[in-house]
């Protein structure tokens, strides 16, 4: 398999990925097409774009290639608090010279994508020829350009924005941070199928195709099960710590932008890719009815492929010739170091190691504490955490084929109520019963009130009859029969 290895004093890293040329590798690329580099979604990894690879307006016209990230998919690290979306766009430009690739587009799927897509142009613009951006994320704070001398105008009104901002985006933090506690603490296969479900919702909505949903869950069972509690908090780290770009490093993004969204995200409002592309002069194509992650339901994949197919076909044609570095990678990722330094007003970023991504991280003292004592606290019992795979390693279940033994189910209107299936007996047979059981009736959603019981002391009596059983059953027949009617 192809891994690109990236070692340094206080790092390691081993970046798988995959390409579409005959023998998996970048040597088998054709010189005469455009090179796409995809990023994989939030929480998947590059196995997940068979949507893309297995499409002909991709696969015929262009070299794709994909990454798994440091701490996704086949890849592997040493897990650190360091770990930001600058590390991952460094990690990028280390493959991209290790591979001499020549400047590619970028397709980048959803929040983490699209974080590190927009700093490798940022710090790498001569590496990235465009970029398209599915479901733009939105910021941890309201990220405001204004020019220095009127600054001080707005400090006051800036602030309340960032407190309403706050207010609106703690219910996504919230959800986050309970799924990943009980995702990495699950202690059967009921709990994990139940957290797992709910990431489901909360990442691709509740209209999920059945197959996909079986399919998602089975992955995360492999892959990202409680002993490998780490990765997943890592991964979640990356979400929830994440810092808005800062607004000095939009004059230095310039390549063409395309802004893929769907308007029935929930996690992703529209008024941020709105936002995001007036302040990068981008073009933005809303997909109607576009939930989360477009890239994988097939109806949405299409879509996005055929609107990233006509972009790039406006764009101007370039060849994939293997690269000629000028400069070495040691001298390129040091003058990125000291670009990032200007970008952030960080002291020190040109002083560290130019050959370790981690050097990149720009997250403060305090959130690398946290990630790195958080990531110290879940590794205590890994090793002996409940894992929900069989002896072969593969998942004991599909999600679909698990034992419905509960009473109540959730219907289509989000409502549980008691199905007629627990009955042993046939509808019809029942229908000849003396004795029907009550059925409970679904409530409409519109009903806002409890419904009341009508039962009163006066509605059952008390009934003492002596003799044979069969004595008793034929005298209560009738009263039984009428209380239920």
């Amino acid at each position: 398999m192809p891994f690109v290895d990236l070692h340094s004093a206080d790092d390691f890293a081993s970046i798988h990925y995959i390409t579409n040329s005959f023998f998996g590798n970048v040597g088998g690329f054709d010189p005469e097409k455009p090179t796409v580099c995809i990023l994989h979604p939030t929480f998947l990894d590059s196995s997940w774009l068979y949507a893309q690879f297995n499409d002909p307006r991709l696969d015929g016209e262009f070299n794709l290639i994909a990454f798994d990230m440091r701490v996704s998919g086949k890849s592997e690290a040493r897990y650190s608090g360091k770990h930001d979306s600058w590390v991952d766009a460094a990690d990028l430009a280390f493959c991209h010279q290790a591979l001499r690739l020549s400047p590619f587009h970028i397709l980048a799927m959803e929040s983490v994508a699209i974080s590190c897509a927009l700093r490798f142009a940022t710090l790498f613009p001569e590496m990235c020829l465009s970029l398209a951006l599915c479901n733009v994320p939105a910021p941890t704070e309201c990220v405001i350009s204004i020019r220095p001398f009127i600054l001080h105008l707005f400090v006051t009104a800036r602030r309340a924005l960032l407190t309403r901002l706050h207010c609106r985006l703690k219910w996504i933090y919230t959800a986050y941070d309970e799924l990943v506690q009980t995702w990495c603490f699950a202690e059967d296969l009921e709990s994990y199928e139940h957290v797992a479900m709910e990431a489901v919702t909360f990442t691709f909505g509740s209209d999920t195709p059945l197959d996909l949903r079986d399919d998602l869950i089975a992955y995360w069972e492999t892959t990202m099960n409680p002993r490998r509690r780490q990765r997943v908090l890592e991964q979640a780290n990356l979400v929830m710590n994440r810092t808005p770009l800062p607004t000095e490093a939009y004059p230095h993004i310039t390549q063409p932008i395309l802004i893929i969204h769907g308007d029935a995200n929930e996690a992703c409002p529209r008024k941020y890719a709105e936002r995001m592309a007036h302040e990068l002069k981008a073009v933005l194509y809303t997909v109607k009815g576009g939930g989360g992650y477009l890239s994988i339901p097939p109806g949405t994949a299409s879509i996005v492929n055929q609107v990233y197919a006509k972009f790039v076909s406006r764009l101007p044609h370039t060849r994939s010739d293997p690269a000629v570095p000028s400069i070495s990678t040691e001298e390129r990722m040091r003058e990125a170091l000291a670009l990032l330094e200007s970008l952030t007003s960080t002291p020190g970023l040109h002083a560290r190691d130019p050959r370790s991504s981690l050097s990149f991280c720009c997250l403060p003292d305090d959130i690398i504490q946290s990630q790195s004592e958080g990531l110290t606290a879940y590794r205590k019992g890994q090793t002996l955490a409940y894992l929900p795979l069989g002896p072969t390693g593969k998942p004991i279940r599909r999600y679909s084929e698990r034992p419905r033994d509960d009473w109540f189910e959730t219907q289509t209107e989000r409502i549980s109520y008691a199905g007629g299936r627990f009955f042993s007996e046939p509808a019809a047979q029942r229908k000849d019963r003396h004795l029907p059981l009550p059925q409970s009736e679904p409530m409409s959603p519109a009903d806002n009130r409890l419904r009341r019981g009508t039962f009163t002391p006066s509605s059952v009596e008390k009934l003492v009859i002596k003799g044979s059983m069969a004595k008793v059953v034929t005298g209560s027949q009738p009263t039984l029969h009428k209380l239920f009617l």
